[in-house]
């Protein structure tokens, strides 16, 4: 390709990029145009929305009312505001939207988007004074349509209320007064109200409807609960009152205390509030009247269980009486027959005074237990507690006379096991004893030809262990501790010196028999001879062991397995 060429290339490739550029920046420039001419439209709408028609509609309407100089006043007020709305507020608005369109046209974008976020701000500020405007006057216009609709729904709750009460007269005998004098202020509100509807008065309407709306409410409750407050407060709860007197009166002559209840304090409480909850409903005010009452009615039913409590108390207080008196007189007397034995077990036993520290610890225990249970005898007695206070004293009188019951038991198992093991050392003496002749007529069994001097030391130790024990047994006081070790001690010397005894007779039968059993391979053999001289030499000297692990060994070369032959042989 020529040089001319790729100047040519060069400018169309320039010229194409400039042409790109151009192109970009336009269409840039277009939507920000179109971005800011959307902005400007959309506020010059909302500033004509900002004087409606409404206002001025509203406006002419509330002239028309106009019949009293308080509605004068509101209406000259509302016509002030609204005329600077009209004048000042909005023509401002429109010559900085003329200020916008002028930057807009001269394509001044920089300060375009401050001047538009100011002009938003302030078509926000008046926009809204104009809706705070037209609430207020439709409040007025408003105000009959609003207000007839209230007092018609509220009518009918009334004419509800008045009709509940005539079809059920009786149940508002205690309040008819009041009732009827509150229908006739009801009435008479309801006229007022027609004659400020009739003189526009509309803000003496509002404090109308709203007293008639109360009286209502109230009275609404009233004709709702009345009626149970009468039937509880003069009906319900003076039977239960005169029914627990009663009671109370019958139950003291039968012994039981009831101080711990306070009836004589309590049921005058309650008729105070009673009374004050019946001076309260006669100006129809029964708040919390249902609450107290049924609260006071509970307490009353309350009352009637613990009389049942009581009853039941005074029941199971009579039993411990009969229980705990019989328990604690059989365990004295077990106790004092130990007391008695004390100074005898002590010496026969070798026992410290803190071994049977527990004989005295239990004769205290008991009088002290009886010592209480005489005292909430003659509590019971005098009256001076009610039964179910005395019956969780006998139930904690019980329960310690138990735990020393148990202290009883155990020192009777500690003391019984003393005697018990020194009858059982006398009879593990005399089977000791036969263990030892067992082991002498097992050596005698089988004329061995020496016995070892292991077999006499084990013999002479267990000899003397078995005299330690009859001197143990032989002494008094006898000490169980020592006695217990003696005769451990001598049942394992004399276990020992049997299975000693035994296990030198079976060593020395099997050398014996494997002797004589090898003694058909001593013409064959000269090495064998020899050996079984040797296992003879030991055997006669009493060296069982080594002597039978020497013939073995030499037979075992001959004949393998002769040792297992020579074990089942012996068994």
């Amino acid at each position: 390709m020529s040089q001319l060429a790729y100047i040519l290339a060069g400018i169309t490739f320039y010229v194409i990029s400039i042409i790109i550029i151009v192109l970009v920046l336009n269409i840039i420039n277009n939507r920000e145009s179109k971005k800011y001419k959307n902005e400007i439209t959309t506020l010059e709408r909302e500033k004509n929305l900002i004087i409606s028609s409404s206002i001025l509609s509203e406006l002419n309407k509330v002239e028309a009312l106009v019949n009293n100089e308080k509605l004068q006043e509101s209406y000259d007020e509302w016509q002030k505001r609204f005329e600077e709305i009209r004048d000042v507020d909005v023509p401002k608005i429109t010559d900085e939207l003329i200020e916008i369109e002028d930057c807009y046209n001269e394509k001044e974008y920089k300060v375009l988007d401050d001047k538009i976020a100011k002009v938003e701000l302030e078509i926000f500020y008046v926009k809204t004074k104009s809706n705070f405007l037209l609430d207020e006057i439709k409040e007025i216009t408003l105000s009959e349509e609003k207000n007839r609709e209230t007092i018609t729904k509220l009518k009918a709750k009334y004419r509800e209320i008045v009709k509940k009460y005539n079809n059920n007269k009786p149940d508002y005998k205690e309040v008819s007064g009041p009732l009827e004098l509150q229908f006739e202020n009801v009435d008479k509100l309801f006229a007022a109200f027609e004659v400020a509807m009739d003189q526009n008065s509309y803000e003496e309407v509002g404090k109308i409807v709203k007293g008639i709306d109360d009286l209502i409410g109230n009275l609404k409750i009233v004709i709702e609960e009345a009626p149970t407050i009468i039937l509880t407060g003069k009906n319900l709860i003076p039977s239960k009152i005169s029914d627990i007197q009663k009671v109370a009166e019958r139950m003291k002559e039968e012994g039981y205390n009831l101080d711990y209840l306070n009836l004589d304090y309590n049921i005058p409480e309650s008729e105070k509030k009673i009374q004050d909850v019946f001076a309260r409903l006669n100006v129809l005010n029964v708040e919390d009247s249902i609450l107290i009452l049924r609260t006071i009615l509970d307490y009353f039913d309350g009352i009637y269980n613990n009389f049942d409590d009581e009853k039941r108390a005074k029941i199971a207080f009579e039993e411990y009486t009969r229980k705990i008196i019989v328990k604690a007189n059989k365990l004295e007397k077990i106790n004092n027959g130990l007391y008695k034995k004390l100074d005898q077990i002590k010496y026969s036993y070798d026992l410290t005074d803190e071994d049977v520290k527990v004989i005295e610890v239990v004769k205290q225990e008991i009088i002290a237990v009886k010592k209480d249970y005489d005292e909430l005898i003659n509590a019971s007695r005098t009256k001076s507690f009610a039964y179910s206070r005395l019956r969780k004293e006998m139930e904690a009188l019980n329960g310690r006379l138990n735990k020393t019951e148990e202290k009883l038991v155990e020192a009777l198992k500690t003391l019984g096991s003393l005697e018990e093991d020194e009858a059982r050392a006398r009879e593990q003496l005399e089977e000791i004893k036969d263990i030892m002749k067992r082991s002498k007529d097992k050596i005698a069994s089988y004329n061995l030809p020496a016995i070892p001097q292991v077999f006499y030391i084990q013999r002479d130790e267990a000899t003397v262990a078995i005299k330690e024990v009859q001197k143990e047994l032989d002494m008094k006081p006898v000490s169980i501790k020592t006695l217990n070790i003696r005769v451990d001690t001598a049942r394992d010397l004399a276990l020992k010196v049997y299975n000693t005894a035994n296990e030198l007779v079976k060593t020395a039968m099997m050398v014996e028999m494997a002797i004589v059993y090898g003694n058909r391979y001593r013409p064959l053999d000269r090495d064998l001879d020899g050996e079984l001289k040797e296992s003879e030499e030991l055997f006669y000297s009493g060296e069982y062991k080594k002597a039978l692990e020497k013939v073995i060994k030499a037979i075992d070369v001959i004949e393998p397995g002769i040792h297992n032959k020579l074990i089942d042989s012996v068994r």
